[in-house]
């Protein structure tokens, strides 16, 4: 995580980094690793007689039966593992993690044997449901042959760890990833030269992960097959209740609603980077990498200092807030302990760490208290004596944030993340718990039923929440004064939004759009990062500084969710799906105005209907789902073009006579 700028009034505050892994439960069909249980749906009838399924050996009712007992006997044990991995980096966590993952695949392999031999006709709609999730929900198929599969699970968690412990090193000088990034963050103090270097130096971490991951694609590829799919990437399109042909065309729908809204927010920065760097800051009319702020150029918040239409107008120092709330803590503690001229060195440490994890405690249970405003339970106590709030001092831990269900009671839930007193951070709290929430609302529903109506669900739960933490909200926790009006703060708070949300959306498209074609094998290994950065150029406008990034690198390796086998396509749907939700509830609230300007804390009706569809799981179609909730069973951008209607105006008003556009994206 890296610190975020400055907030600006608007209708809400932009998050942080939009990419956390969660380890809910039916991503729990395979859990850190996430392999998912996976069966022949949509398979031709010629792979099905190659493949030979017996007849069922009991009733499809018993055999859903036995894979709920099932998961809820061992998720313990998988999300313990998995944990440990996360938190305790060192080959030891490495083997447990390892040799878990491998004993829940050879059930999950048993299992997707047994799904296959049983049709959904006839059957009632709990009982077909199961059996439809089964055969499609995976993200890692494994191959039967207990070798690979072992093979498979020790380069999945290799993989892993190598990211959590990555560090870019100059002689003896290494950085992790939260000091790489603050450098690319302070756009204002870090010269050129320096961003370039931390940011070329970060990417060094993926190279050793490169002919794993060739590996692991060969392997995941060969599980598919034997469960009767073309690839890895057809597995994972398939559990979107559409065929895996129209949903890739509904991305691209999608995709094409907002793509005009990115243009002019792509043409409006580079025109501002090049003002800052003169013929630096282009490149064949894209943006230059490692120039946005951001490693991987999906949140371009930390350029807010550079792309603040108004300056100062609006302005909500939120993270000066926590700040200042973080070293009063500290204070009181000196205090108390006889001042700081009575204390060790070892007794000041304790002491920060002390009001590190108080002020980690206050940000979150400032977010639990938006859900139970909105008539949701208290998180359970156990998450508040089990989750890791800060980075611990003492090993190398996954400090990117995540949520997690370790039981399918949810009676234990808990949320790792390396907490500092920003805006960003804040923002990223109410995101996990959006997570930890829908956990808490599915929890009665049968285990292969706790996840998301589909996984875009998941990600857009908390990120409603965040679109309502509008200035007023802010106010009214304490955090800053009760802000002034005018259209000068609306278009500021829009921007900053937007470099957040908007910014974000072709990035959450191409992750997948690359995976699908190294999955397929269009992408084949000697062309992996010439193809990454084809699609950044296609989709972002995005270009590496010094010209092609050749085939010694694996820059897809730098991105968490790639070594970590986490699909992405889900955090773009989020924001698609977050918009129509919070106009949802925003109508149900009885809202009255522009729809940015809607804040529906402490409204019950709002907290009724959402936790409703939170509490279905994915006991049903999400487009069924969708329509309980929204009134229309189809994901649409209009609310996001309805949201961001001031600033789109606003930028192709100050975009006139620029040449907006690349070339890349004529391809």
């Amino acid at each position: 995580m890296h610190p975020s700028p400055r907030a600006t009034l608007s209708g809400g505050f932009p998050p942080r980094s939009w990419s956390t892994p969660v380890k809910s439960q039916r991503a729990l069909l395979a859990l850190a690793i996430t392999a998912g249980l996976v069966a022949l749906a949509g398979c031709s009838k010629s792979t099905e007689e190659a493949v030979g399924p017996a007849a069922p050996a009991k009733s499809a009712e018993e055999f859903v039966a036995e894979v709920n007992t099932t998961l809820h006997e061992m998720t313990p044990e998988i999300t313990s593992a998995a944990w440990l991995g996360a938190t305790y980096i060192n080959k030891d966590s490495q083997r447990v993690e390892s040799a878990a993952n491998e004993r829940w695949l050879a059930k999950n392999n048993e299992f997707i044997a047994a799904a296959k031999t049983y049709s959904t006709e006839g059957l009632d709609a709990s009982t077909a449901r199961a059996i439809h999730l089964l055969k499609t929900s995976s993200s890692m198929p494994a191959p039967r042959d207990p070798a690979k599969l072992k093979e498979l699970t020790e380069i999945a968690s290799r993989m892993g760890a190598t990211y959590g412990a990555g560090k870019w090193c100059v002689g003896d000088d290494c950085k992790d990833i939260g000091q790489v990034s603050e450098i690319l963050a302070d756009t204002e103090n870090s010269s050129y030269d320096q961003m370039r270097a931390a940011w070329e130096g970060w990417h060094t971490i993926a190279q050793p992960m490169r002919q794993d991951y060739v590996r692991f694609v060969e392997l995941t590829n060969e599980g598919a097959r034997e469960m009767g799919f073309a690839n890895t990437g057809d597995v994972w399109r398939a559990g979107y209740d559409m065929p895996a042909d129209e949903f890739k065309a509904e991305a691209d729908r999608l995709w094409g609603q907002v793509q005009p809204l990115y243009e002019q927010l792509q043409c409006y920065t580079r025109t501002k980077l090049e003002q800052k760097y003169g013929e630096q800051g282009s490149i064949d009319g894209m943006i230059p990498a490692h120039l946005t702020g951001n490693l991987w150029q999906q949140d371009w918040g930390n350029l807010w200092p550079l792309l603040q239409p108004y300056e100062g107008v609006g302005s909500l120092d939120v993270s000066d807030a926590l700040k200042k709330q973080r070293e009063q803590i500290l204070a009181d503690l000196v205090s108390k302990a006889g001042g700081m001229r009575n204390l060790t060195a070892a007794q000041q440490m304790e002491l920060e760490r002390q009001a590190d994890v108080e002020i980690a405690t206050r940000m979150t249970r400032l977010a639990e208290s938006f859900y139970t405003g909105l008539g949701m339970p208290a998180l359970p106590e156990t998450f508040w004596t089990d989750s890791m709030l800060v980075q611990p001092r003492d090993r190398d831990v996954v400090c990117h944030a995540s949520a997690w269900q370790m039981n399918t009671d949810a009676s234990e839930v808990r949320m790792k993340m390396c907490i500092k007193p920003t805006e960003e951070e804040l923002f990223t709290i109410y995101h996990e718990l959006g997570h930890i929430y829908y956990y808490l609302a599915y929890k009665d529903q049968a285990p292969v039923f706790q996840t998301g109506a589909h996984d875009g669900f998941h990600e857009a739960i908390g990120d409603t929440i965040e679109l309502s933490m509008t200035p007023e909200y802010l106010a009214s926790i304490g955090l800053v004064d009760k802000p002034a009006v005018s259209e000068q703060a609306v278009i500021n708070g829009q921007m900053r939004m937007a470099l957040a949300k908007v910014a974000f959306l072709p990035f959450g498209l191409m992750i997948d759009q690359w995976r699908w074609g190294v999955f397929d094998g269009s992408i084949t290994p000697e062309k992996y990062n010439q193809a990454w950065w084809e699609l950044k150029a296609k989709y972002q406008g995005v270009a590496p500084a010094g010209g092609v990034r050749g085939e010694e690198f694996f820059d897809a390796g730098a991105k968490y969710h790639v070594p970590g086998n986490t699909p992405y396509t889900r955090y773009f749907l989020s924001h698609i799906l977050q918009f129509q939700f919070y106009k949802a509830l925003c109508d149900a609230s009885g809202h009255e105005g522009p729809l940015y300007t809607c804040n529906f804390a402490e409204n019950p009706e709002a907290g009724k209907r959402f936790w409703a569809m939170m509490q279905r799981g994915a006991s049903q179609p999400w487009q069924q789902t969708l329509k309980e909730l929204t009134g229309g069973e189809q994901m649409d951008a209009s609310a996001v073009l309805e949201y961001f209607q001031p600033l789109q105006s606003w930028l192709q008003e100050q975009n006139q006579g620029q040449t907006c556009g690349w070339e890349a994206a004529k391809g």
